[in-house]
C-alpha cells in the first residue's frame, strides 16, 4: 500500500495526519469498549440477582394461588376483576451513544379490585406477589435488553478497534516511513548533485 503513494511533502503531511487520526480513533474506540464492558458486567450482575428474585416471587405467588384455589374454590371468575395495566411506558438513556431502554409505570401499590368477602389471605398474598413479579419482570426485561444492546455495541467497537489497530494504523505508519525515506533519499541526491555542481564550478573558476 505504501509503495503506491507518491513521495511528496504534501502526501507526508496527509499520511501523518491520517496516522494521528487513526491512533486517536483507536484510543477512543478502545475506551468506549471498556466503558461498555463495565456497564454490561454491572447489569449482568443485577440481572442474575433479579432473575433469582423473580423465580422466588413466582414460586410464592403460585403457592398462594394454589392455596386460594383450595380454600375459596376455583378463583378464575374472581381474578377476572383484575384491571389491565396500561401504565407501562418506555424511555431511553444514552451510554456512549448506545440507547438503553428504561421501563416505567406499572402500579406497584395493591388496589382492592375484588371482593374480600369471597376471598381469603391466600388470594391477597397471590395478588401481591404477582404484582411484585410484574415489577421485577419489568426491571429484568429492561436490563436484559440493555445487556443485549451493549453486547452488540461491544462487538462492533471491538471490530472497529481491530481494524484500526491491525490495518489502518500499520498502513499509515508504512506510508509515513516510505515517504520519509524517499524524501530523505531525494535530499541526499540533491545535496550530492549540488556538491558536484559546486565542485565543477570551482574547477572552472580555477582554470
Amino acid at each position: 500500500m505504501a509503495q503506491q503513494v507518491f513521495a511528496t511533502k504534501g502526501n507526508l503531511i496527509n499520511a501523518k495526519h491520517s496516522l494521528r487520526q487513526a491512533q486517536l480513533g483507536y484510543e477512543l474506540m478502545d475506551r468506549k469498549r471498556n466503558i461498555l464492558i463495565r456497564e454490561m458486567v454491572s447489569l449482568t450482575d443485577k440481572a442474575k440477582e433479579l432473575s433469582g428474585s423473580l423465580e422466588n416471587t413466582f414460586a410464592e405467588a403460585y403457592s398462594a394461588l394454589q392455596n386460594a384455589n383450595i380454600i375459596d374454590g376455583v378463583i378464575l371468575e374472581k381474578s377476572k376483576g383484575m384491571p389491565v395495566d396500561k401504565t407501562i411506558g418506555i424511555s431511553y438513556r444514552s451510554v456512549m451513544g448506545i440507547e438503553l431502554p428504561q421501563l416505567s409505570g406499572g402500579d406497584i401499590q395493591p388496589k382492592l379490585c375484588y371482593s374480600v368477602a369471597d376471598t381469603d389471605s391466600s388470594f391477597d398474598k397471590a395478588y401481591i406477589n404477582f404484582l411484585k413479579a410484574k415489577q421485577t419482570g419489568l426491571m429484568l426485561a429492561e436490563i436484559e435488553n440493555s445487556v443485549y444492546r451493549l453486547s452488540v455495541a461491544i462487538r462492533k467497537s471491538q471490530k472497529r478497534a481491530n481494524a484500526l489497530k491491525n490495518i489502518l494504523i500499520p498502513m499509515y505508519r508504512d506510508q509515513v516511513k516510505f515517504i520519509s525515506e524517499a524524501l530523505e533519499e531525494k535530499e541526499r541526491e540533491e545535496f550530492s548533485r549540488q556538491k558536484i555542481i559546486k565542485a565543477t564550478k570551482a574547477k572552472k573558476e580555477n582554470k
